[in-house]
């Protein structure tokens, strides 16, 4: 991992299937962090989310979904039942990562940067809950912070923006 923390290039994570992925891969485009769960009341975001990644991939757009148990133990189960869950009833075909925690001692570098990036509501960086959303340029600047609440399909002026 590089030292320089100025971009989300410079982090790395696990894919599902274990192998390591620096973020450098994704440089030039436009991202969409997201920490998820396939137990939770917003799981159906999963289908906003394809539906983003189907229509704007293409224009340089890559959705990342990053796993979180920390959330009401939403997400128990192991990368291979994520990933078949996600396939099975989402048809999730965008680039899922390894659980990892978003908050608290052990959350992974890459939420501490995009937390400390683009704040919550009033400057609170902690996630409050699965799928809060990253925006994230095509030169690795965190733009904004989607509550759990807001729809993928709500911020496609702001993707559109960025393309």
């Amino acid at each position: 991992m590089a030292t320089d923390k100025s971009s989300i290039y410079s982090f790395s994570a696990r894919e599902l299937g274990g192998e390591p992925v620096s973020l450098d891969r994704y440089n030039g485009k436009v991202l969409l962090i997201v920490n998820t769960a396939s137990e939770c009341g917003f799981t159906p975001q999963y289908a906003g989310l394809q539906k983003l990644h189907e229509q704007y991939a293409a224009r340089g757009l890559q959705v990342l979904g990053f796993p979180c148990n920390q959330f009401g133990k939403q997400e128990p189960g192991d990368a291979a039942q994520i990933g078949a869950f996600c396939e099975k009833n989402y048809g999730v075909t965008f680039q899922m990562f390894d659980k990892i925690d978003v908050n608290g001692s052990d959350a992974h570098p890459l939420f501490k940067f995009l937390k400390d990036e683009a704040p919550g509501v009033l400057g609170l960086e902690a996630i409050k809950w699965n799928f809060t959303k990253f925006l994230v340029d095509r030169n690795g600047k965190v733009v904004k912070r989607y509550a759990p609440t807001t729809k993928p399909e709500t911020i496609t002026g702001d993707i559109e923006a960025l393309l």
